[in-house]
């Protein structure tokens, strides 16, 4: 298992940014660059950058009810009561980039996953 150390969202609209880094310990800003944006990102985004660093993302997204439905590595798409954000689960606990490490999902409306899985190596 490995230790994923918490990323705070370095503006409100950067919580992908902040998981990539999360999952991949990475530095932030390099995420933001590699991204083009400090902004909102894309599922085609997020995507590009778990690719670029050797991650697969499953094609479908599924819908959560509770924790126990996810995998052991997840990207989260949450329907906050402010907006959509992107959360990473790993290894029974959910770190967002806005909330902190939880044990449970923050408020959300809607909750879909999609699985994770580093590539076979080489």
């Amino acid at each position: 298992m490995k230790e994923i150390k918490h990323i705070s969202e370095p503006n409100p609209l950067a919580c992908g940014q902040a998981v990539i880094a999360m999952l991949t310990g990475a530095d932030v800003n390099k995420i933001i660059r590699l991204a083009g944006t400090d902004r909102e990102t894309t599922l085609k985004d997020m995507k590009s950058l778990l690719s670029h660093f050797g991650y697969n993302c499953a094609s479908g997204r599924k819908e959560a009810k509770k924790i126990s439905d996810l995998p052991e590595i997840a990207l989260l798409s949450l329907e906050t009561p402010k907006c959509w954000h992107w959360s990473l689960f790993a290894y029974g606990r959910v770190y967002d980039p806005e909330y902190g490490v939880l044990d449970d999902f923050p408020e959300s409306y809607r909750k879909y996953f999609w699985d994770i899985k580093k590539s076979d190596t080489k």
